[in-house]
C-alpha cells in the first residue's frame, strides 16, 4: 500500500517550489505541476500583457505574466497568465502578490473546467480583484467576469464584440489586437 503524500503548508510550499526547476501551482496543501503551453495561447497571453504594458506605462499599476505568483489568503497559490497590480504592496515585491486588479487566464483544453471552477471561486476572495478575464483561443471566447456594486460578479461577455473592455483599468483593446498571429479555426 502506497503511503499518502503529506500535505505541505504555504510555507513548506514556497521552500519547496522555489527549489523547482518548473512551475506548480498550490491549493490547501496540495502542488498541481503546470504544463506547457501551446502556441496560440502563448501569443494571447502576449497580446494582451503587451496592451496592458503599454496602456499602463505611467500609471501606478504594473502588468505581469504567468511567471510570477498570486497569493489567495493562506491556502492558495496561481500562476495567472497575466495579472494587473496597483498595490503599493504587490509594487515592491519581488515573487509573491496578492492585491491583483486584473487577472487574465487562457485556458486549454485541459485547464478549462479548472480556470471556470474552482481557480475562478479561489480568485473571488482576492479584495481587490475587479476583473476576470477568459480568453479560449480556439474559439474566439471572451468572457469578462466584472465584480458590480454588490460586490458579485457579473459575466460580460466580449465574444463577438469589436474591443475588449477592460473596466478596471478603463482600457480597449481592439479583439483584432487581442487574437493578432492566431489564425481562425477553419469553418
Amino acid at each position: 500500500m502506497a503511503l499518502a503524500e503529506p500535505k505541505l503548508d504555504l510555507h513548506a510550499y514556497f521552500a519547496w517550489e522555489n527549489a523547482q526547476p518548473e512551475r506548480h501551482e498550490f491549493y490547501r496543501g496540495e502542488t498541481f505541476a503546470m504544463v506547457g503551453v501551446r502556441r496560440v495561447h502563448g501569443m494571447v497571453s502576449l497580446n494582451v500583457a503587451l496592451a496592458l504594458k503599454s496602456a499602463l506605462r505611467g500609471s501606478p499599476c504594473e502588468v505581469f505574466t504567468e511567471s510570477l505568483k498570486v497569493q489567495v489568503a493562506d491556502d492558495a497559490v496561481f500562476y495567472p497568465d497575466v495579472f494587473v497590480t496597483c498595490h503599493a504592496d504587490d509594487l515592491r515585491t519581488e515573487m509573491v502578490f496578492r492585491h491583483p486588479t486584473l487577472i487574465v487566464e487562457v485556458p486549454s483544453d485541459s485547464t478549462q473546467g479548472y480556470d471556470r471552477s474552482l481557480k475562478f471561486a479561489t480568485y473571488r476572495r482576492i479584495a481587490d480583484l475587479r476583473e476576470y478575464v477568459l480568453i479560449d483561443p480556439d474559439s474566439r471566447s471572451v468572457e469578462v467576469f466584472r465584480r458590480n456594486e454588490r460586490n458579485l460578479f457579473e459575466l460580460h461577455d466580449f465574444t463577438d464584440a469589436a474591443e475588449l473592455e477592460l473596466a478596471s483599468v478603463q482600457l480597449r483593446i481592439p479583439m483584432a489586437e487581442v487574437f493578432a498571429g492566431v489564425e481562425p479555426l477553419p469553418a
